[in-house]
């Protein structure tokens, strides 16, 4: 944290933007950076929509007893007008033993204020939602950095390709990571600690499509084209999940045990099958088995798109299984 000096603290900081990690993360930080100068430091938080002038101007004059204070105003941009002016005035000349702290989600609402503070010689701290791929990857490799780590830009791509976009999750997992190696941290690093992503098949896909998963599924199929994994086995398991539904639905009640021989199937796989088979409807199936054919005409047709193919096969599966066939 460097050596923080009581004239190092901001009077005023204006958190300006909607993601909730990096307005969480300024908060905290803003705070650790006041208890290490004063470790009895005040700390009060308040919504700005609920506050009065009155109640401000308490929290903001001299303090009886002394010592140092950090007030937290979460959505500034509720604040009504005369809290503002209130605000805005004091903004102008304020108290060096208090930190103001005002979280902004920086869209059009309540955007006179936020300028008022800019105004005013506010520090900004930026924490609007990263927009880009580029931005991700530089947050992965900052997080990395700040826990004194080292990421190339490829296993940053890796480790979003693996996580997500979520920046809480992208978090987590870089921290994981910093925890659990010597902190250089390159693709090869990213590829052994997400293996079992990694073996994701064309089996995974099927099977969350079979009971309605379709975030799952869709999950699992970027992920292993991701990696490599060819888009005909995946058709080919998606075609075979249903088939093998279909014909077990078929074969009528009975234990999986009983009905092996007669299906010439594994009983693992007849009690998977039956497991996937509750919610389908006869005509349901129908109409999985046809998107299934599609999806493989046009996998091993040579289809420009087979990404995008196994993508819809993934959707009509899934509203075959939910509407009871109707496509």
């Amino acid at each position: 944290m460097g050596d923080v000096t009581p004239a190092s603290l901001a009077p005023i900081l204006l958190v300006l933007g909607d993601e909730e990690l990096l307005a969480t993360r300024a908060v905290t930080e803003a705070v650790a950076k006041a208890r290490s100068v004063d470790p009895d430091v005040d700390v009060r938080e308040y919504q700005a929509g609920a506050l009065t002038v009155g109640e401000i101007a308490e929290m903001l004059s001299p303090s009886l007893f002394g010592g140092r204070r950090v007030l937290v105003l979460r959505s500034g941009q509720d604040a009504r007008k005369d809290l503002v002016a209130a605000l805005l005035a004091y903004a102008k000349n304020p108290d060096p033993e208090v930190q103001l702290i005002v979280l902004h989600l920086g869209a059009a609402k309540g955007k006179a204020f936020a300028d008022g503070l800019k105004a005013a010689g506010a520090t900004v701290v930026p924490a609007a939602k990263l927009k880009g791929h580029r931005d991700r990857v530089a947050f992965v490799r900052d997080e990395i950095r700040r826990a004194g780590g080292k990421c190339t830009e490829d296993a940053a791509e890796a480790l979003i390709a693996a996580v997500g976009n979520d920046l809480r999750e992208l978090a987590a997992a870089c921290s994981q990571l910093i925890a659990d190696t010597d902190g250089r941290i390159g693709a090869d690093t990213v590829s052994r600690y997400y293996r079992g992503r990694v073996e994701v098949s064309g089996f995974t896909v099927a099977d969350a499509t079979m009971v309605g998963d379709v975030p799952a599924a869709l999950e699992a199929l970027r992920w292993a084209l991701h990696v490599g994994v060819d888009p005909v086995p995946i058709a080919d398991a998606l075609a075979d999940g249903v088939r093998t539904v279909a014909r077990v639905a078929s074969a009528g009640r009975g234990s999986p045990y009983q009905l092996a021989s007669s299906l010439g199937m594994p009983a693992w796989k007849i009690e998977r099958a039956q497991r996937q088979g509750r919610g389908w409807t006869p005509e349901g199936l129908v109409t999985a088995m046809r998107a299934a054919a599609e999806c493989n005409a046009a996998v091993k047709g040579g289809s420009d798109d087979r990404a995008y193919a196994l993508e819809r096969a993934v959707f009509s599966m899934a509203a075959a299984r939910a509407g009871g066939g109707a496509r």
